[in-house]
């Protein structure tokens, strides 16, 4: 089965709506202002990181045929262990349960008297009907392409449209001079500002849906099915490019409302200047939009990958179950849970990174396993020993870390991957000189 232009848009839509959320809102308009002048070159450099990254990650699922098998090409263990790693760290250990309170923070929270806000019972009540609706939608995932596609990502896409239009025709004010390492690097800070939003895991678990979503359109062949899901990737990451380079440019031109400490006070600080009252509104859409559809994209990915893996339990009975046990940790635990799973999601991110590397590098590498093995070895090790240092050791060992390159800047990984490589490959060497040597014999 061929798919037209039309379906690849809303293949397309559907994967931007599973990346964007009230992160991807927040992060940019941050950026905007602390960029000011240097904004276009803080935006490009975060674009290469937050829509890059991402996209590749798409393409390299989408070479290997599949998560599974770009991660069989490390070991069969590191394929059993790192997917369960991603899928719990970026689902119901973070991502969906934050999604709710967000929603709840951004969405429901400003409408309601302050006592009700202060009451645990209106945000259980809320996240059980939030949670509620996003299991339901996922319980039908053949769905998904009509739901994202045809509804959700246009309404909001509209909403951010409406924004920008009003921002252009009664301007917020002009750009002011950067700050902080936005001065002196503008491109090199924006890219560690798009590495920070750590959108290349969620590219790895999505895989999953996007080929099931084709399968169940009539997609069989894996040919197909690769070119169609890296064509979804390049059309999401065009989308978020846009809607990045609006959401920067509001951050930039808000400098005269007064300095924020985080994009949400941005936007609410821009909202209420275009639309005075009703931009609280406005905005409480977007954002429930954003963190509905993300939910949605989280639970339907790790049901479907929890179910292929653990087969003895339903595809549904793992919705329902990640749906109350979302509901629980955002209501009960959810500062707990950040402060073990943001260090964890920290740990395993290099991994991803470089594993999205070797997959698109697999031409070159042939499938050597050595290089593999290594590379994801040395990173690992690295990230390991890094996170024990941060949560249980409180930073002592930093000055030993400090010693690599970028370390302070959040990517201190980059020699021991570096490191990896040239052991994988003098490994692989090795073997072949002694598989030769026997041969010969």
């Amino acid at each position: 089965m061929n798919f037209s232009a039309k379906q690849i848009v809303f293949i397309s839509f559907m994967l931007f709506s599973m990346f964007f959320g009230a992160g991807n809102l927040i992060f940019p308009p941050f950026l905007g202002q602390s960029a000011g002048d240097h904004l276009w070159t803080a935006l490009a450099g975060f674009i290469v990181s937050a829509v890059g990254l991402p996209i590749l990650g798409v393409i390299a699922v989408a070479k290997a045929g599949s998560l599974n098998e770009l991660n069989l090409r490390v070991h069969p263990i590191f394929a059993l262990l790192f997917p369960f790693f991603i899928y719990i760290a970026i689902g119901p250990g973070l991502a969906i349960p934050r999604a709710g309170s967000l929603a709840f923070e951004m969405g429901a929270a400003p409408f309601m008297p302050k006592n009700l806000v202060d009451s645990p019972v209106s945000l259980f009540v809320y996240s059980i009907v939030f949670f509620g609706l996003a299991a339901l939608l996922s319980l039908y995932p053949s769905k998904l392409i009509n739901l994202f596609g045809k509804l959700l990502t246009p309404i909001l896409l509209t909403l951010i449209a409406i924004i920008f239009i009003k921002s252009l025709m009664d301007p917020i004010g002009s750009f002011e001079s950067p700050i902080g390492n936005y001065r002196e690097n503008p491109l090199f800070q924006g890219i560690l500002e798009g590495y920070l939003t750590m959108d290349a895991l969620a590219a790895l678990a999505f895989g999953i849906v996007i080929a099931n979503t084709l399968t169940a359109q009539g997609v069989l062949d894996s040919k197909k099915k690769s070119r169609y899901m890296m064509y979804a990737g390049l059309g999401a990451g065009l989308l978020l490019a846009v809607i990045y380079l609006i959401l920067g440019y509001l951050g930039a031109a808000s400098s005269s409302l007064g300095q924020a400490e985080n994009g949400a006070i941005i936007l609410s600080n821009i909202m209420t200047y275009l639309f005075g009252q009703s931009g609280t509104l406005l905005l409480g859409i977007v954002f429930t939009l954003a963190c509905f559809c993300v939910s949605i994209g989280l639970i339907t990915s790790c049901s479907q990958f929890f179910s292929t893996a653990i087969p003895r339990v339903t595809y549904k009975i793992w919705v329902i179950l990640l749906a109350v046990l979302s509901t629980a940790i955002a209501n009960l635990g959810l500062t707990q849970i950040l402060q073990i799973s943001v260090p964890i999601l920290g740990m395993i991110y290099p991994i991803a990174i470089v594993l999205i590397f070797l997959g698109l590098l697999d031409d070159m590498i042939k499938r050597k396993s050595y290089i593999y093995s290594s590379v994801i070895g040395f990173v690992a090790l690295f990230s390991i020993l890094d996170t024990i240092n941060k949560v249980f050791f409180k930073n002592t060992w930093s000055g030993a870390f400090e010693i690599l390159p970028f370390y302070i800047e959040g990517i201190g990984w980059l020699i021991p991957a570096f490191v990896g490589l040239i052991v994988g490959y003098l490994l692989g060497r090795l073997r072949s000189t002694s598989h030769v040597t026997r041969t010969n014999r």
